[in-house]
Formats: structure tokens, sequence, C-alpha cells
């Protein structure tokens, strides 16, 4: 584990990370996601919502299952799940002054695509902070937390594990930064499946509010 504020790199989880769950944006996509199977599968709702949650479960994403089992064009599904208002998210200035601050190169590591994190990003007035985006098209749509996924992620943007600090709200997908030798901070949420393998020993923090966080060690915001 290394001192933070000497990193060299920094990755960012997009949904339930950069911006706090409690504004329930990723609700939004989760619907979006049974409306859309739904259609798709030509179900009910509640049989939709239980294709969903189970794909979710068994194949790491609910795009992937659905890829895998039904030969989904991933394209139509992140365009139509990904069409929300970001009205319930503002611009957090604490975050944007602590980023700036923050030394070190910034990377989103997303299981969303390029144009939700740029468009949550710009709407939160934080896009120019970071220096890419690894989505995932990138990784051949094959979700967190698979370890090839990392491994191909660290190659693309020439990480050194041992200097990055991984930030993530869903515990289990900092498993395999862990092993890489990432430092790891879980966002804690009152989510189901964000708590999950919580407990296995490989978080080195836990938080609760990103911009605070990182307002704290930063510096805090300007008066």
């Amino acid at each position: 584990m290394i001192d933070l504020i000497r990193a060299e790199t920094w990755v960012f989880d997009l949904d339930n990370t950069l911006y706090p769950a409690s504004s329930r944006l990723f609700d939004q996509v989760d619907w979006r996601m049974t409306h859309f199977i739904a259609e798709y599968l030509d179900v009910d709702p509640v049989a939709a919502r239980k294709v969903q949650k189970t794909y979710f479960r068994e194949h790491g994403t609910t795009m992937r299952g659905l890829m895998e089992r039904h030969g989904l064009d991933p394209k139509i599904f992140l365009d139509f799940v990904h069409d929300i208002d970001l009205s319930p998210i503002s611009p957090c200035p604490v975050l944007a002054q602590s980023l700036d601050r923050l030394p070190g190169r910034k990377i989103i590591f997303t299981n969303g695509s390029v144009g939700h994190a740029d468009r949550i990003t710009r709407h939160l007035g934080i896009h120019h902070h970071f220096e890419g985006v690894f989505d995932i098209v990138q990784s051949d749509y094959v979700p967190k937390p698979a370890a090839a996924v990392y491994q191909r992620f660290i190659e693309i943007f020439d990480v050194d594990p041992a200097t990055t600090v991984m930030v993530e709200d869903m515990a289990k997908n900092l498993v395999p930064a862990a092993a890489l030798g990432m430092t790891t901070v879980w966002v804690r949420t009152d989510t189901t499946w964000g708590g999950e393998g919580a407990d296995d020993g490989h978080i080195d923090h836990v938080i609760d509010d990103l911009s605070a966080w990182l307002g704290s060690l930063t510096g805090g915001a300007d008066d």
C-alpha cells in the first residue's frame, strides 16, 4: 500500500463512484435494462427483472448474459440503457478542485461505455481531469472483475500497479486490482451487490463520500 498522495495513477470507476449512489442515478439505468429485456425477449416486466438479475450474477453484467445467451448487439443495449436524465446529479466544486490538486494521472475504468462516461463527467464539470476512459467496448465486452480485463487496462494505459490507486463502489471489482498490487479504495454504498466480498481482505481504504475524502487528502475546497 502506497502513500496515497504520492500515487502516480488514480483509477476511478464511474457509476456510484464519481457521483454519489444516494442520487439514485443508476436506478434509471437499472430500470431501463428491465424495459429493454421485456421488449427484447417479449416477456413481462417481472420476468424481465428476473432475467436481468440472474444474468448480472452469472455473467458479470446483464449485457454480457444477453450477448452470450441471445446474441444481443451490445451497442443497441448500451445506447438504450444510458439514455438517462442527469438532473439528479449536480456539478461538485469540491470534487473538481480535489481532482485538480490531486497529483498523478486520472483514468476512468468502467463497465459502461465511453459515451456514458463522457456525458456524466461533462455534466459534473470534471471531464478535463481524466486522461482517458477504459470501457466495456475496449475490454471486448468482458466486464470487471475478470482478471484479463485489468491486465488489458494496464497494458493500454501503461500503468504500474505498484504506484496506482483504484477507487470502486463494488468491493469484488477491487480483488484483481489488489492482486496486481494496486492500493484499493472502496466507496461504500447501501447496495447489496456493492458490498459483496468486502470482508475478503483486499481493501486498503473504506470511504463513504469520494468528494469529502479527496478533499481531505488535497486540502479541501477553496474558500
